[in-house]
């Protein structure tokens, strides 16, 4: 039986080596661009947010002009997305509210961007741990189930669970980091549907694949 020290170790170790360089998708330039591009995100493709983002910028570079615009010209712009309604009063009032409480400036504190419309505790953490670089852990459905399928977290049946084992558990200073070797691992290998285990160097310590041989 591994202890929990030993697997976060393996799995450091293994991603270390296979991911040395770990980053974000989402191409942006500065804070307010990685904070609207990830409000684009949300059941989005990072791929689809990326053709979506540079006439977005160049119609509106900053919070300020984005928030003189309107849900309907913003929504012109990203109709192409999920949820283009939704996301385009999210942009708006995210906007709005960055030039009235922070003045136009991107705050660095996880709790204050949640002041933000259409900024949850997941873009929070994204905005904190990419931009600023601060020991910040964003969960999405890829981290959620990559982490439970390998055992990482233990009973852990919500985000913020997830989240807290983490920080817990990975050394503070490569906590940015390993939010993007989880994500890129869902993303590429431990996909949904069909993982590919085969391409997966984690295997000998992974729950699910252990529970899937047992079982067979």
């Amino acid at each position: 039986m591994v202890s929990k020290k030993e697997l976060y170790a393996q799995v450091i170790e293994y991603f270390s080596k296979t991911r040395p360089i770990a980053e974000t998708e989402l191409v942006y330039g500065n804070a307010y661009e990685l904070l609207v591009a990830v409000i684009l995100s949300a059941q989005c493709t990072d791929k689809r947010v990326n053709i979506i983002t540079p006439p977005f910028f160049d119609r509106f570079p900053d919070a300020e002009t984005l928030a003189a615009s309107n849900v309907e010209e913003v929504f012109a712009y990203i109709k192409s997305c999920s949820y283009p309604n939704n996301k385009a009063k999210h942009l708006v009032g995210m906007a709005k509210t960055l030039q009235a409480e922070f003045n136009g400036v991107v705050p660095s504190d996880v709790e204050l961007l949640q002041k933000l419309p259409g900024v949850g505790r997941k873009t929070a953490n994204v905005i904190a741990s990419v931009v600023f670089n601060l020991p910040a852990m964003a969960v999405d459905t890829h981290v959620f189930r990559v982490t439970n399928r390998i055992g990482l977290v233990s009973n852990a049946k919500t985000p913020l669970a997830v989240e807290q084992q983490l920080v817990q558990n990975f050394p503070e200073d490569l906590l940015p980091k390993a939010h993007h070797w989880l994500i890129l691992h869902g993303r590429y290998v431990c996909i949904a549907r069909k993982p590919k285990c085969e391409e997966c160097g984690l295997t000998n310590i992974c729950r699910e694949y252990k529970k899937n041989l047992n079982e067979k």
